[in-house]
């Protein structure tokens, strides 16, 4: 039980940090386009709902979710998370 608990805390930072490289290096690549930096919370979202589905069908016991639905939004807020987590870090920055 002790294993599935631990697995269950760490899906959504794990979520999070894949979507917020990914964020990152589709920034570096696009050379920070003020037209694409307008949809990154988008595109965020929609990336931690991809990476929620495929947690949710490649490793079953990553997500404590019981349905697809919980994944979807489980993997929707864990992108938004990146995102604000971005944010933090860009305002201590400065």
């Amino acid at each position: 039980m002790a294993m599935e608990e631990l697995l269950n805390g760490v899906s959504v930072p794990t979520i999070v940090a894949a979507v917020y490289w990914t964020i990152n290096l589709i920034k570096y690549t696009a050379q920070n386009n003020e037209k694409l930096m307008r949809f990154i919370p988008l595109i965020a979202a929609g990336l931690g709902v991809l990476f929620g589905v495929i947690c949710y069908f490649a490793v079953p016991n990553l997500l404590p979710a019981n349905n697809i639905l919980i994944a979807i939004v489980l993997g929707g807020a864990s992108g938004l998370t990146a995102t604000g987590f971005n944010q933090v870090i860009k305002q201590l920055s400065k």
